[in-house]
């Protein structure tokens, strides 16, 4: 059976836009993966003192004459390492973001790209705000509980690649935590949900939050209650800008909607003005398109 020329062009024609789109991905992947190693390459000389800022919240309270060990023979060298190249991520999280608004900016409608970049860079500032939180109040309460609570006869010396394992892990979960206002919007945003519904639910969110703390951090209360509250807090503030939200998205769709009817009854004006000048003709006309 001989194939049909058209279906042949059409297929090309789907393929195109595919291959363009799967070509701009991989461009903008390369330009990431590029900031991230510019980044490294520019803190990897201060790798040690960097570990040394990260570890000064445990350093502080441990015992006098005590100090963290290192029990791999490479420990010393690659751990710094790695937390060099997870800051070099971490810093070059607004460049990644702006790859990624970049890429999905030309398929959305121009309001959709309002509030999309706002939401972006938000969100980034939200991820860092949660990383200080959690060095400059989570950890010096959290290391000190853990010193004081130590049993007697037994010296806390912490090994550098556990510590850092922990710290990461805590950075990322107050970090993810702080989403959550731009989560709020979103679904509100969406029309997934409705702010009245979640202000509603709010007594299962509060207990979702402790429980969510309980899972994220590790298994004493203070911490918890430290990753909890804030995440309470912020589904607070989160309601009241989807709020916002909502009502700017009701005034645009208002806004539309009153344009559309604006252009109707001028069109409609224009064809009573029609057919006052020639009486008959601008309906008999009207008529004949319909027909037709």
């Amino acid at each position: 059976m001989a194939e049909n020329p058209r279906q042949n062009d059409e297929q090309v024609e789907a393929e195109q836009p595919l291959m363009t789109h799967l070509i701009e991905m991989r461009d903008r992947l390369l330009r990431v993966v590029l900031a991230v190693l510019l980044i490294f390459l520019g803190v990897f000389y201060f790798a040690n003192d960097l570990y040394h800022i990260v570890a000064t919240p445990l350093m502080q309270h441990l015992p006098e004459g005590a100090s963290m060990i290192s029990t791999k023979p490479a420990g010393t060298f690659f751990t710094p390492m790695k937390l060099a190249l997870v800051l070099s991520i971490f810093a070059a999280m607004p460049f990644i973001l702006y790859q990624i608004w970049a890429f999905v900016a030309p398929g959305l409608y121009s309001h959709e790209r309002k509030l999309i970049l706002p939401l972006l860079v938000s969100s980034t500032g939200l991820f860092y705000a949660g990383m200080v939180f959690a060095y400059y109040v989570v950890f010096p309460l959290m290391f000190s509980f853990f010193i004081a609570v130590a049993p007697e006869g037994v010296e806390v010396m912490t090994d550098i690649s556990e510590y850092l394992d922990f710290v990461l892990k805590i950075f990322f979960a107050f970090g993810v935590a702080f989403e959550v206002p731009i989560a709020t919007i979103v679904l509100v945003w969406t029309g997934a949900t409705t702010p009245e519904k979640l202000a509603d639910k709010r007594p299962y969110i509060i207990v979702g939050a402790f429980v969510i703390g309980m899972l994220l951090t590790p298994p004493d209360i203070i911490s918890q209650t430290l990753l909890a509250i804030p995440m309470w807090l912020l589904f607070e503030a989160g309601l009241i800008a989807s709020r916002y939200f909502l009502r700017m998205k009701q005034e645009r769709e208002e806004a539309e909607e009153g344009e559309e009817l604006e252009t109707e009854e001028d069109m409609e004006a224009a064809l009573d003005r029609y057919e006052q000048e020639e009486p008959g003709r601008g309906r008999q006309d009207s008529g004949e398109d319909k027909t037709k």
